[in-house]
């Protein structure tokens, strides 16, 4: 998949693989935690509320910018509606492999979320939820 980071240096003869690398370059310029807030767009409320407890703990905060379901000018044709979601998911997986946490907000895990859950985890990626019943991971 385009964009997807790969596991080899990025030149030979480099100790660091792509995603070594930003980790040590956040940690060189002293970013603070990146969290990447994820869940469906039917919770967009409970996600502005994250996006404002996030902050205070110290965070650096990205999360979805568009709600596709709610009626807007941008996604008002259904075909342009169809690949701005390709889009946005691709964004969103961007998102995640540059977070260092990934926060999951609600009571339900659809298919698209369950899906960037299994993507962060396979990254090595920690995740919690506002509502950790719903970890499809838990035992």
């Amino acid at each position: 998949m385009p964009g997807e980071p790969v596991s080899q240096p990025l030149t030979p003869g480099d100790p660091l693989t792509p995603a070594e690398c930003l980790v040590e370059a956040k940690e060189r310029l002293r970013l603070p935690r990146i969290v990447v807030i994820c869940g469906s767009t039917r919770f967009m409320s409970e996600m502005a509320e994250a996006d404002l407890r996030e902050p205070v703990k110290g965070n650096i905060v990205v999360k979805p910018g568009c709600d596709l379901k709610s009626p807007h000018v941008l996604w008002s044709d259904p075909g342009e509606a169809e690949a701005l979601k390709s889009r946005l998911d691709d964004l969103h997986r961007a998102k995640i492999r540059l977070a260092d946490e990934v926060l999951v907000v609600g009571d339900y895990i659809g298919d698209s979320t369950r899906a960037e859950i299994a993507y962060a985890r396979s990254l090595g990626k920690p995740v919690r939820f506002t509502h950790p019943e719903v970890d499809p991971g838990a035992d």
